[in-house]
């Protein structure tokens, strides 16, 4: 006779390592097809945005086609949250990253769907001294409220949710399928007294497109999205359910040492200028609209389809281009190896990427080494005129 209890544990232990690593590449495959989608899609949308912004720029509120002009934009902002809601998933990233304290994002958020949801009682259980993290504050209110929202529809007649956060160390153990750092985190927890789920619809739940929802009750983006925004800032995100028994969803935020960041109001008319600005993109469609959005801002606009044209573009006139907006994904000669072509060219060049994308690996990668700015597609005429301005008043440092 012989106890193998011990080895039956291990075993246990080990498919349960193996499975999340295949649910972990089944969901990277899945990411990758869905962020090329939303990519084109965005740039489809920057072109129809950018011909908006520049009728509209003539007419007044008393013309026949104003309230059309603004539905279509209205449109458009609706398309592009959708497709922010699959780069989320798929390639994310993150817009603008500072210091954050989450119990504040936890009781803004769920005080405001508190409001509209009446018949969901909401229990808060927020540690004191929780630990900072930097995250893209925006983002994270956006994975909170589809968790809210998910909660809500998993209780039809009413019911409590449940918030909790606390500081938690994760060791190598836990981590290593995840592939996230072991140290400090923040543990956000969300549960809801619903109608639970098996295992089956468990294991699809983060998957874009998969809903339980009858035919027209959503689009299944909302928990892919929370799994993309969550794994982007390098964290994890789990789930937990019993048919009957509700439901809960665990996250966990890498925790930070830099200081919280102060909040700062922001003007939102629009900004002119008299530079002369090269633009760069492989899409004609967005070649045209950004040129004639440019010039009606009062800027001298040079043109270049690709990576190579854009270098000997600027190679010939690095006199009279004051800056560069750059488009980060192009065939060929991509942004990353354009703008080292250019710093090669002019140390002191000020480049403002663009891209389909949000603030991704790259693009960050790209701005910690000196870039300018970033602006995500697609971009209004109030939109690109203050980061134009932001930009080109930067003083140069180096």
């Amino acid at each position: 006779v012989q106890d193998i209890t011990e080895r039956k544990r291990s075993e246990e232990v080990q498919k349960k390592l193996e499975a999340q690593l295949q649910q972990a590449q089944k969901m990277e495959a899945i990411g990758t097809l869905a962020g090329g989608v939303a990519h084109d899609f965005n740039n489809l949308l920057m072109g129809i945005q950018g011909r908006v912004s520049l009728i509209s720029l003539d007419l007044d509120s008393r013309h026949p086609h104003f309230d059309h002009l603004k539905g279509i934009e209205e449109i458009i902002r609706m398309g592009a949250s959708l497709t922010r809601q699959l780069l989320g998933f798929a390639r994310g990233g993150k817009y603008v990253v500072q210091p954050t304290n989450v119990n504040k994002l936890i009781f803004t958020s769920s005080q405001m769907f508190g409001r509209t949801k009446k018949e969901i009682r909401i229990n808060r259980n927020l540690q004191e001294d929780i630990w900072t993290v930097e995250v893209d504050q925006a983002q994270i209110e956006q994975a909170l409220l589809n968790l809210y929202v998910n909660a809500w529809h998993a209780m039809p007649g009413g019911g409590d949710l449940y918030l909790k956060t606390e500081n938690v160390i994760i060791d190598k153990g836990y981590s290593t399928p995840f592939k996230v750092e072991t140290g400090k985190y923040v543990k956000m927890t969300v549960t809801d007294t619903g109608v639970g789920m098996d295992q089956e619809t468990q294991r699809r739940i983060f998957e874009p497109f998969f809903t339980t929802r009858e035919m027209g009750g959503g689009t299944g983006l909302g928990l892919a999205s929370v799994y993309g925004i969550v794994k982007n800032h390098g964290g994890i995100i789990n789930v937990y359910s019993e048919k009957g028994k509700g439901t809960t969803f665990t996250i966990y935020l890498p925790a930070s040492q830099k200081d919280l960041a102060e909040e700062k109001e922001e003007t939102i008319e629009i900004k002119r200028g008299k530079e002369t600005i090269l633009l760069v993109d492989d899409e004609e469609m967005i070649l045209t609209a950004g040129k004639e959005m440019l010039k009606s801002l009062g800027y001298k606009v040079f043109l270049a389809e690709s990576g190579q044209k854009a270098v000997e573009v600027y190679s010939t006139y690095k006199e009279k281009i004051d800056m560069v907006i750059l488009d980060m994904i192009m065939p060929g000669m991509g942004g990353r190896e354009v703008y080292d072509r250019l710093k090669e060219i002019d140390p002191n060049v000020k480049v403002l990427l663009s891209s389909g994308y949000s603030l991704n690996g790259l693009a960050t990668e790209m701005l910690e080494r000196g870039c300018t700015g970033f602006i995500q597609k697609p971009f209004g005429m109030k939109q690109i005129s203050l980061t134009l301005r932001k930009v080109l008043d930067k003083k140069d440092t180096g």
